[in-house]
């Protein structure tokens, strides 16, 4: 039987394990894998991301769609994976020079100074209104987190984002070290499976910033749910943009910040 191969998600670790106030042993433990992937756009620029090295096309993909170069699978024309640290990718037709530019992104950062804050904020068009669920749904999007999240199980590090349909259905799902990376997984691999997001809601394992509001308006996504609190600027921008930004959702309670309209009964 071969050998299994290992999981690029997961490192495993020496460490020294406290038990009680005076024992201390060897142990072995596993961590969540984050490294700096280096992403180049032919004929416009190169990124380096510092991601969980898996599903790599989709959070490529997710990435790209979310900075606005690119409005739909059919405007990638190819994505070549070259491990271990790098991905290229050819566009069929290449954003204008002002959007080209190195960026570091951090697995904790998002927008980072891409853009002009007011313009993202006042310049961004609002989310329909297609989506009404009921607060059933809501609890049962975020409850459904933790049998998805493999490596959150393993190592306790990772951040998780389910995109759901009007009937609850999860149809993407991305992991990551990095709350903004498992958000354009999910938008990822919506966008290669030709699956649309408009109208639908994400469930989000973490806090809510105001770079996770932009990608879900980017992506006509209309209602947020969050297992922890969103920021200020988070809120401001969702009630500009016209959608539901739910935070503290935990078995059946939830703290509703903009437009409730959307949950109903």
């Amino acid at each position: 039987m071969p050998a299994a191969q290992p999981d690029p998600a997961i490192k495993p670790v020496r460490i020294a394990r406290i038990a009680g106030s005076e024992s201390v042993s060897a142990a072995h433990d596993v961590v969540v894998a984050e490294q700096a992937l280096t992403i180049v756009v032919a004929d416009v620029e190169n990124f380096t991301i510092l991601c969980t090295p898996v599903d790599i096309e989709a959070l490529v993909a997710g990435f790209l769609f979310a900075e606005g170069m690119v409005d739909s699978a059919d405007a990638i024309e190819s994505i070549s994976v070259k491990p271990p640290d790098a991905v290229e990718i050819r566009l069929k037709d290449p954003p204008e020079a002002a959007m080209r530019r190195n960026l570091v992104l951090s697995s904790s950062c998002g927008l980072c100074g891409t853009r002009n804050l007011k313009r993202a904020l006042y310049g961004t068009t609002p989310c329909d209104h297609s989506l009404e669920v009921k607060p059933e749904m809501l609890f049962a999007a975020v409850g459904s987190l933790p049998s998805m999240q493999r490596v959150f199980r393993a190592t306790g590090g990772a951040h998780a984002a389910a995109i759901f349909s009007s009937q609850g259905q999860v149809i993407a799902f991305g992991e990551d070290i990095g709350r903004h990376c498992a958000f354009d997984k999910a938008i990822g691999k919506a966008l290669l499976a030709r699956r649309p997001t408009g109208g639908c809601g994400v469930a989000l394992s973490g806090r809510v910033s105001f770079e996770l509001v932009s990608k879900a308006v980017r992506a006509g996504i209309e209602l947020i749910a969050a297992v922890s609190a969103p920021s200020s600027l988070a809120v401001e921008a969702a009630g500009m943009w016209n959608i539901t930004l739910c935070g503290f959702v935990r078995q059946d309670t939830a703290n509703i910040y903009t437009h409730p309209e959307r949950i109903t009964r």
